[in-house]
């Protein structure tokens, strides 16, 4: 099911609410918002919508034989990533960037946040469909500027058909053919990377893959390997 509402702070904090409250929130379920007036992104980021653009929530409940609940940060983008890539002409301009961004011609077009609430994560995703709000430190992308901007009901009830599909692959083969096909999806192994770490550390190296839990392999100068949990990454080499 998709609920749509007209005007909402966070489709993301809703849900959240809700599960605090002790309401139970069905998988497969899905808050979608017209207007959301204070839409986070990582780190503390605000994400801005924009009329027209894609801006919902779902809920992942987990247990002890799923994979780690935060790979499915991987589900998402690969669930974006396949529903936008028939709607481009040129499947070269679509490519996934650690942890979990989706870039459209070089530039940052989806958003992606997990939060959790006890056994549920919630999985938040902003999508420019028509519009790409302006953002200081990075260039930003709209689905329109590659073809006519798709229906937003239309375009939420394919990402939810491919969200579940990605799941289900997620629980029934487990992480390894997720985490395959994102590298595939991804820049090239022996691209340059700028990791910005959380402790305000900056490293540099080349894209090495991923390791087994998803963490990003960063092969530096020196040749040695360094392996990143968190951290925020640019493309590119520092200035």
């Amino acid at each position: 099911m998709i609920r749509i509402v007209s005007e909402t702070g966070s489709t993301n904090a809703d849900l959240l609410a809700r599960l605090g409250a002790g309401e139970r929130v069905a998988e497969g379920d899905w808050l979608v918002t017209d207007r959301q007036t204070g839409g986070r992104g990582r780190q503390g980021r605000s994400w801005l919508d924009a009329p027209g653009n894609f801006m919902g929530s779902t809920a992942v409940r987990v247990s002890p034989q799923d994979p780690p609940a935060a790979s499915l940060s991987f589900v998402a983008a690969l669930a974006v990533y396949e529903t936008v890539l028939t709607r481009i002409g040129n499947p070269r301009e679509l490519e996934l960037k650690w942890p979990n961004d989706v870039l459209l011609g070089g530039g940052k077009f989806c958003g992606l946040l997990l939060e959790r609430e006890g056994e549920t994560v919630v999985v938040g995703i902003g999508v420019n469909l028509a519009n790409a709000p302006e953002v200081d430190d990075r260039r930003t992308r709209a689905l329109a500027e590659f073809g006519p901007a798709p229906d937003r009901d239309a375009f939420a009830a394919e990402l939810a058909a491919q969200f579940d599909r990605e799941l289900g692959r997620w629980r029934q083969y487990g992480l390894e053919p997720i985490l395959n096909r994102w590298i595939g999806a991804a820049h090239p192994v022996g691209t340059a990377l700028t990791v910005h770490e959380p402790n305000g550390g900056t490293v540099c190296g080349a894209f090495a893959g991923l390791e087994g839990d998803g963490a990003l392999r960063l092969r530096l100068a020196d040749g040695g390997l360094r392996v990143i949990h968190a951290g925020d990454v640019m493309l590119g080499g520092a200035a």
